[in-house]
């Protein structure tokens, strides 16, 4: 389906067409159920976060002030909502000793990552990014999967643009060494 511009489907709801925002639901559905469930791990609370999100971003419609896109201020609604229902829920950890600590040189490890097929290199980002921290795998989703740009994530998650920078940098060298750890630890 070709969609409108999210703020044609706006004024059509501020005008009393409530049946537009359906539109809005079913154009940013995917990122929103996706961010919520990068946060939270769970199905079921990413499905019940991404609901609630959208039902306060209905309620609130009229406050929306468009100094940013509707994406960036309904991402934002959503981060917000799931970091704060897992500040809720208990915190689980894992002991040290179920995690081995390989020491290699981030160079030599280098030329393995780009060595395999596309598939495998996809196979193997998927298993890092499970590893990163829920934040984390939120700023990589925004930044890659929904296409936001540095100011819109800084928007979304109220950290500085520097910081969501360096943070990107970061997590994308730590992908990239998880990659060719986990490939070292396939020919081994």
């Amino acid at each position: 389906m070709k969609y409108q511009d999210d703020n044609f489907y706006i004024e059509k709801v501020l005008n009393g067409d409530s049946s537009a925002y359906a539109a809005l639901v079913d154009k940013h559905k995917n990122l929103v159920f996706s961010i919520a469930l990068k946060v939270l791990n769970s199905r079921e609370d990413a499905e019940e976060i991404a609901q609630d999100a959208f039902i306060k971003a209905f309620h609130s419609l009229k406050s929306f002030e468009r100094k940013s896109k509707f994406s960036t201020w309904l991402y934002r609604i959503v981060y917000n909502a799931a970091i704060s229902h897992t500040r809720k829920r208990v915190l689980e950890t894992i002991p040290m000793d179920n995690y081995v600590i390989y020491n290699y040189s981030e160079e030599s490890m280098r030329p393995g990552v780009e060595e395999v097929d596309l598939n495998e290199q996809q196979q193997l980002l998927i298993k890092a990014m499970k590893k990163l921290p829920e934040e984390d795998n939120v700023l990589i989703t925004l930044f890659y999967h929904g296409n936001n740009s540095i100011e819109e994530i800084s928007n979304i998650t109220g950290l500085s643009a520097s910081n969501v920078k360096v943070r990107l940098h970061r997590i994308r060298k730590k992908l990239h060494s998880d990659m060719s750890t986990m490939l070292s630890g396939h020919l081994n």
